[in-house]
């Protein structure tokens, strides 16, 4: 058994990357007052490159990936998820989708020009051809004339 396999979290267990990622984020910054800067913002880039901010805000940035994925398609969610919807009057009544859900009255079988000849429903080995305009019903066995 490959122990280096993730086990599933289960749904009442705490997130153990969060945890670990919360821990380590303690651990560089303690108990500073000052915010960690964004992660590739200016003032990011302005830290030293060993300064405990600095790591704090990849790790801070990984984790906000992790949980919620791009930051584009979390916004454009936000916006779908925000935008007004049809006023509920404007919607159908009940009567109105049980009437579109009633089955319709079945088609006629109708050969079309240029096309094989069509199989009619209920009468096996009965073909519908299109000859001379007319719609002519012919027994497989049969040759349209």
């Amino acid at each position: 058994m490959n122990e280096n396999r993730a086990t599933p979290l289960r749904g009442d267990t705490p997130d153990a990357v969060a945890l670990w990622a919360s821990a380590r984020v303690t651990e560089l910054v303690g108990d500073q007052r000052q915010p960690v800067p964004a992660y590739g913002s200016r003032a990011w880039q302005l830290l030293d490159g060993s300064a405990p901010q600095k790591a704090a805000a990849v790790i801070t940035a990984a984790e906000l990936w992790r949980r919620y994925g791009d930051e584009d398609a979390l916004l454009t969610w936000f916006k779908e998820a925000s935008a007004p919807h049809a006023p509920i009057a404007d919607r159908k009544t009940l009567a109105e989708l049980e009437a579109l859900a009633k089955p319709r009255p079945a088609r006629p079988v109708q050969a079309s020009e240029g096309w094989p000849p069509v199989a009619i429903p209920g009468r096996p080995g009965w073909y519908r051809h299109l000859v001379d305009g007319r719609q002519v019903d012919v027994q497989k066995r049969q040759v349209a004339a």
